[in-house]
């Protein structure tokens, strides 16, 4: 364990640089037919039979972490994340704004495949429970390609109005630099909204085996249908969704799937699973500038800001590190890290667009406050921590060299022509050596509660990435590269 305590790195942190590795990271998690323009060179073609089993095309996508599954719930969530961090931030990222906006397109055009089949959405593609018992790379993977779909007897709410939001924030990304693109993103965006609002169910219990249990929907699926309606709103300004919203506003899940009262279905929330903190900062724009409304949406959301903010008396959502950084139960923290991060400096811009302050208690925030925040937790992430360890790969001086990701620990197929079966890659990830691909821009999950962290593959909460830990990190970085 590295457990030393030594003080925070002194290199300034380059925000733009970890910007271009953010972006670039996502390269690494390709599937399907990689193009010349691929710079992560060590990366190949994978998963080009895709589909096939029931007659689709659907090669492409991203695999979500350091398997080779592509799960259709995180990698909607990670494109629609990818999506606001651009329509927020676009303008500060100078040229990296268009490696982001292609960063959104390989996750789009497969969504657009995944979505093709009137009222069938594709839900995962690769048998999990296979893919996660073998340590090979993407471009040798030989477990089954199997496809789970939702339909209308078998419905899946919530990775269909998943893949409807991150349609339609999409085609907000889009509008200036590809109108046709965009009308066909959010045109795809209304029919499968539609198909997830009309056929409701749970898809844990239409593709439990393809989900559950590595990305069991815990907090129900209202919230997906929520915020589906949230971006469709942004999009279209069709009162429809307008209405959608507040009537529904009330249904959003405080119990879990077995009827349980669920803390992570509040609304101080927001990740992969549950979405309502997002809907709430999302929706509060449009509302937040009307003087004489108590608007639900905004009390909400300062609600989960005060739930955040070390100062505030009311009671927190998260805890911190001794170091400073922001905890919540389970695996792969940073992603916590990350989007409540991205939440604060998107909710401070629109207090000071609307001159607005959050009041806690006796406590008064003003939107430097949520700023200092997230700057906070994004300088934590890069090196300012007891271990003056960047949590990102590749980046700065110290940074994880054992990530739990098969591809980097694999020598690359122009390294190791030969075919590396199942169990073929087993000796690499069991090795103390360093990886032997780096997978830049990386953000993996991140030191324990006491600010430790042990640098082992074998630490699966702590050593592997994950593409919606970095999706909205890429917002907060643009605008720290423009504002510090």
């Amino acid at each position: 364990m590295m457990t030393t305590r030594i003080g925070p790195m002194a290199a300034s942190i380059d925000y733009a640089d970890a910007l271009s590795k953010s972006i670039l990271f996502f390269e690494g998690q390709r599937s399907g037919k990689i193009p010349s323009t691929q710079r992560i060179t060590w990366r190949k073609d994978s998963g080009l039979q895709d589909g096939s089993d029931i007659g689709m095309d659907l090669v492409g996508g991203y695999y979500d972490a350091g398997d080779n599954v592509k799960f259709s719930f995180p990698m909607a969530f990670t494109v629609a994340t990818l999506a606001w961090s651009v329509i927020e931030f676009g303008q500060l990222m100078g040229s990296e704004q268009q490696n982001a906006l292609e960063a959104i397109r390989w996750g789009t055009d497969y969504l657009l495949k995944a979505t093709s089949v009137p009222n069938v959405v594709v839900g995962v593609v690769g048998d999990p429970n296979a893919d996660h018992n073998c340590w090979e790379r993407p471009e040798d993977m030989d477990t089954a390609r199997t496809t789970y779909v939702v339909n209308k007897t078998s419905p899946g709410s919530e990775v269909s109005a998943e893949i409807a939001a991150a349609l339609a924030a999409s085609s907000i990304a889009f509008h200036g630099s590809d109108a046709n693109y965009s009308k066909l993103l959010l045109d795809r965006a209304k029919q499968v909204f539609d198909f997830a609002d009309q056929f409701q169910g749970s898809y844990n219990s239409s593709i439990s085996q393809g989900a559950c249990p590595f990305y069991c929907d815990f907090s129900g699926y209202v919230d997906e249908l929520l915020w589906g309606a949230a971006w469709l709103l942004k999009a279209t300004n069709d009162v429809y969704y307008w209405n959608y919203l507040q009537r529904n506003l009330k249904h959003l899940e405080t119990r879990d799937i077995d009827g349980n009262p669920f803390e992570g279905a509040g609304i101080n929330e927001f990740g992969w699973d549950s979405k309502t903190a997002g809907i709430n900062v999302l929706i509060s724009q449009r509302v937040m500038k009307d003087p004489n409304s108590a608007n639900p949406f905004v009390l909400n959301a300062d609600e989960f800001v005060c739930s955040i903010l070390p100062d505030s008396p009311t009671v927190k959502s998260v805890s911190y590190s001794p170091g400073g950084l922001i905890f919540k139960d389970g695996g792969s923290n940073l992603q916590h890290a990350t989007a409540l991060s991205f939440l604060l400096i998107v909710y401070a811009r629109y207090m000071t667009d609307a001159k607005k302050v959050v009041r806690c208690g006796d406590f008064v925030a003003q939107p430097d406050k949520l700023i200092e925040v997230a700057k906070g937790q994004t300088d934590y992430i890069l090196g300012k921590n007891p271990l003056g360890m960047s949590y990102m790969v590749g980046y700065g001086q110290k940074f994880p060299q054992k990530i739990h990701h098969r591809g980097s620990t694999i020598p690359s197929i122009v390294a190791h022509p030969k075919f590396l079966g199942c169990h073929g890659g087993d000796l690499y990830f069991k090795s103390q050596k360093p990886d032997i691909n780096q997978l830049t821009g990386a953000v993996i999950g991140g030191p324990a509660k006491d600010d430790s962290f042990e640098n082992s593959r074998f630490n699966v909460p702590q050593s592997e990435p994950t593409t919606y830990m970095n999706s909205p990190f890429v917002g907060v970085l643009a605008y720290f590269k423009a504002s510090v």
